[in-house]
């Protein structure tokens, strides 16, 4: 459904007032988002409440830099209106920004759990994956007119400067999260919680469909190895799906 209408609205299919509906994009993102919710939600207390919130300015920070210097992601403006916005920012931000590496950051987890690798690795693989996603989530953004960079760029209207940005901001962000949550006790409530990385399935398809709407095929092909890793840590169960549909 949300791909449906990010697409109808690019093609100017949808009535003015239902095309990039603000709220309805802000309301739809919060729904995504509401499985991670409920699974990490138990783990917070005041003390990581506390450094959430010191996140949260960082990521309002970060952008605020962006759009006004053009550091560290290039220069970049948003197009359409993502729910309410100040100063060309929009306020929901956090609520786009921290669930990516949040899941980037749990999929990590599962994945080294699951094949036990040195956990000094944790950190620099967790950065990896959130990088990946962004690979995914700016060329459909760009193709959708969501936002845009001034002078184009080389990755499907991304430049690259914007995935050095997320280097450093994504790195920054998964230092924060790993001092947040004790990790131990965050991989049993995310294998606790079969739903926990809802959130990420239901990102790679919507994303992903735009990306194969768009033949942005690179993105497309990073999807498929987003699915297949979720498939590897048993968050998609592939063969159930088969046999229903049979």
């Amino acid at each position: 459904m949300g791909a449906v209408l990010l697409v109808a609205s690019k093609e100017m299919i949808l009535p003015p007032w239902l095309s990039f509906n603000p709220y309805i994009v802000l309301i739809g993102t919060a729904l995504m988002r509401l499985p991670l919710i409920v699974a990490i939600l138990p783990l917070i207390n005041r003390k990581n409440g506390i450094l959430l919130l010191l996140l949260t300015g960082y990521v309002y920070f970060i952008e605020y830099i962006g759009i006004r210097y053009g550091w560290p992601y290039g220069n970049f403006q948003y197009l359409v209106e993502l729910g309410p916005m100040i100063s060309d920012i929009p306020m929901a931000l956090p609520l786009f920004f921290i669930p990516l590496v949040l899941n980037g950051y749990l999929l990590t987890l599962l994945i080294v759990n699951k094949y036990p690798i040195n956990q000094r690795l944790i950190i620099p693989i967790s950065i990896v994956v959130i990088i990946l996603i962004d690979l995914v989530l700016d060329p459909a953004a760009v193709s959708l007119g969501f936002w845009s960079y001034g002078n184009g760029g080389e990755f499907y209207g991304v430049p690259y400067t914007n995935y050095q940005g997320w280097l450093l901001s994504g790195g920054i962000s998964v230092l924060v999260v790993s001092r947040v949550f004790n990790r131990k006790k965050l991989l049993a409530r995310i294998e606790e919680c079969e739903f926990g990385l809802d959130d990420m399935i239901s990102f790679v398809l919507l994303w992903g469909l735009v990306n194969t709407y768009h033949n942005n095929w690179i993105p497309t092909f990073i999807v498929i190895m987003l699915i297949a890793g979720l498939w590897w840590v048993e968050r998609i169960d592939i063969k159930n799906i088969l046999n229903r549909n049979k």
